[in-house]
């Protein structure tokens, strides 16, 4: 069954937040860290760290659940990363190593 992530990046200084979705969390995460997408926003800002993730096997809801989280205020979506990351953890290199272990 195919899988979809909903996700949030962050700059090192945590300043800059960046939602996006894909089917293939680890290729993208690998996009963004190498800048492949030159000139983009999370290019410009290098929002390449992982700080939360939901997944979904519905691309339409994971799509609709993008657009909810980009409407809302900063303080609002630090509260739902908050809620299951209070650390801010980096989650990359668990999901380079292996990105099943997010399906668990």
């Amino acid at each position: 069954m195919q899988s979809y992530f909903l996700y949030i990046l962050t700059n090192k200084a945590k300043t800059v937040l960046y939602i996006g979705v894909t089917n293939d969390l680890k290729r993208r995460l690998y996009e963004h860290e190498q800048h492949l997408i030159v000139n983009s926003f999370s290019d410009r800002y290098n929002c390449v760290l992982l700080v939360y993730y939901e997944v979904f096997e519905n691309i339409s809801l994971a799509i609709e659940r993008e657009k909810q989280l980009k409407k809302w205020s900063r303080a609002k979506k630090n509260t739902l990363i908050d809620n299951v990351n209070s650390e801010w953890k980096f989650f990359n290199d668990e999901v380079m190593n292996d990105v099943f272990s997010l399906l668990r």
